[in-house]
């Protein structure tokens, strides 16, 4: 996927997230979010998978691990959030499975501020 193509998917993301959170508002469960969000997204066409399964590997390919994605929408990883305020811990969530899944866009998305919240993190593969 080139940057660009990336780019547009993140910017429909982000979009009827920000949609759903001034529709919404605050105070609800992040699974809410989560199913509000797939349904807009699937709405307007675009492909997503929820409750995606991760594996961390050790080097040797050995599992040592195993966690769950929120969602992944044409290769984008997306994770959502619920909380007053994003912290650090909550980006080296997403960095980590961005790595994990070898993705190289991802989206956090944070629901539970008054404010709209929405970082778009890209790695190296």
């Amino acid at each position: 996927m080139t940057e660009q193509e990336a780019n547009a998917i993140c910017d429909k993301i982000r979009q009827a997230a920000y949609d759903l959170h001034v529709y919404l508002g605050v105070g609800y469960l992040e699974k809410v979010y989560e199913n509000g969000l797939v349904h807009r997204l699937v709405k307007v066409g675009m492909s997503v998978q929820s409750q995606v399964p991760i594996q961390v590997a050790d080097e040797d390919g050995y599992v040592i691990g195993e966690y769950i994605a929120d969602m992944v929408v044409e290769g984008i990883i997306v994770e959502l959030k619920a909380v007053s305020t994003l912290l650090p811990t909550h980006l080296a969530q997403l960095l980590n499975y961005m790595k994990a899944m070898k993705l190289g866009h991802g989206l956090l998305i944070n629901f539970g501020s008054e404010t709209f919240q929405c970082k778009k993190m890209v790695k190296q593969l």
